[in-house]
């Protein structure tokens, strides 16, 4: 009887083990995420604007939507973009108000400003102003952006453009 208890002890004690284990594994494995909003800006240089003109940002969101799932098997989040374009006067202040976007994979946009909101004066006929793009993106994990962005000015009776400048691009990959 003795070795009948010795090895039912043992037993135990395997299985006691073997449990602690178990739940030590899974307590490792068990991960909390944090999200966290951030944004990230693309100022264009000053520009001036003169009576019958429109300024016009242009953005593009040129990233592809993911092919494959996420690493917990679920269908992995589309491409999207996501913040505002604001035009700032010579005092530093907006002019107007913010415009929101969302573009999907693909989508293509324009924010316009014309003269008469571009807030000219008597002395100052052609106001400066400096267009700036806010990005607002969630890590980690939030869908991938590529945000191609352009200016232009063109003539708001005819449509023919006067100046056209590349404002490079906002990158986020999302993970």
């Amino acid at each position: 009887m003795n070795k009948r208890n010795s090895v039912r002890a043992m037993a135990g004690t395997l299985l006691l083990a073997a449990g602690v284990f178990t739940q030590c594994l899974s307590a490792q494995t068990t991960t909390t995420t944090t999200t966290t909003t951030r944004t990230r800006e693309a100022d264009f240089a000053p520009i001036g604007l003169a009576v019958g003109e429109t300024l016009q940002v242009n953005l593009a969101n040129t990233a592809a939507n993911p092919t494959t799932t996420s690493s917990t098997g679920s269908a992995a989040t589309p491409a999207s973009c996501t913040g505002s374009v604001s035009f700032y006067g010579a005092s530093g202040a907006i002019v107007g108000t913010a415009t929101s976007f969302t573009l999907t994979s693909g989508q293509i946009s324009s924010v316009k400003l014309p003269y008469a909101s571009a807030g000219a004066t008597a002395t100052a006929t052609r106001p400066l102003i400096r267009p700036v793009v806010t990005l607002t993106t969630t890590f980690p994990n939030g869908p991938a952006c590529n945000l191609a962005l352009s200016l232009e000015t063109y003539d708001a009776a005819t449509g023919v453009t006067h100046v056209h400048a590349e404002g490079g691009g906002i990158g986020i990959s999302g993970r």
